[in-house]
């Protein structure tokens, strides 16, 4: 399969082996790993496959890393794989499938989890099924994992342009501004693995939230979307298109993400006056 696989990584000791064991089954034409500095294990885990190329990115950045890893691979089909990924046999073909029938410059897949540990997790899958799991062209996709083709670059970058707490939203935002790149979801569904609590759902929104304060201070333009998305989006329509079909769990979800991406906007705005 002439395809690179790109997998980012800064002490993931722990979620790495079983993440590039899954990648190997689907026969990549290469594996790439760029570690940002790990301080555990990671490169360790790494080298016990003898195939992978290692790139070492010291004080560096995730959103950077990607670009060196993505500028390292040798063919024009370029997957990004991020360490709580696990693929099945013919999930890699599958999503180039996906992108062929599109005819997409960037696929997103969908998800599902790989070990569901609790409410949380569940509720999370299910808001996967009423928002990611749509096949179809999108204004916006997610870093990973996605398979590009590497022209996107030539419009846009993972660099020091990118806002720095969340790459994905920033990035796809420039590439709508060219209307001769497709991109969306597909049909493959790729397990993720989860072993999340609410306190680190906590955590995580509001992180996304300091992300839609960066993005939102670079594009001005989109706040009044931005502030639609988290306050009236996601706790009430998200809300009610998930009781109408029945996801009631995804409801929660939907709420604290909502609002305490909504309080993470907030007070990075409040840090920066």
């Amino acid at each position: 399969m002439k395809l690179s696989v790109v997998v980012c990584v800064r002490n993931e000791e722990n979620r790495l082996r079983e993440c590039l064991e899954t990648i190997y089954q689907n026969d990549p034409d290469e594996v790439i790993l760029v570690d940002g500095d790990s301080t555990d294990g990671t490169l360790a885990v790494a080298r016990e496959f003898p195939d992978i190329k290692i790139i070492q990115s010291n004080n560096s950045s995730l959103t950077r890393d990607r670009q060196k890893g993505i500028d390292a691979a040798k063919n024009e089909l370029v997957a990004m794989v991020d360490a709580d990924h696990r693929l099945r046999i013919g999930d890699l073909e599958s999503l180039l499938r996906d992108m062929q029938e599109f005819n997409f410059d960037i696929v997103q897949s969908g998800l599902v989890s790989h070990m569901n540990h609790g409410f949380w997790d569940s509720a999370e899958e299910a808001s996967w099924e009423l928002t990611q799991n749509i096949p179809g062209r999108r204004n916006m996709v997610g870093t990973a994992p996605a398979i590009y083709n590497k022209r996107v670059f030539n419009y846009a970058r993972f660099d020091d342009h990118i806002t720095a707490t969340i790459d994905d939203t920033d990035f796809a935002y420039r590439l709508s501004k060219f209307p001769e790149l497709r991109f969306g979801v597909g049909r493959t569904k790729i397990r993720q693995y989860h072993f999340a609590d609410f306190r680190t759902y906590v955590k995580k929104f509001q992180w996304y939230g300091k992300g839609d304060g960066e993005f939102c201070r670079k594009h001005p333009e989109r706040i009044p979307s931005m502030l639609f998305h988290l306050l009236i989006r996601y706790p009430f329509l998200h809300s009610w298109k998930a009781i109408r079909r029945g996801y009631f769990r995804a409801v929660p979800f939907f709420i604290l993400q909502g609002l305490l991406r909504f309080t993470g906007l907030t007070r990075y705005f409040l840090k920066a006056i």
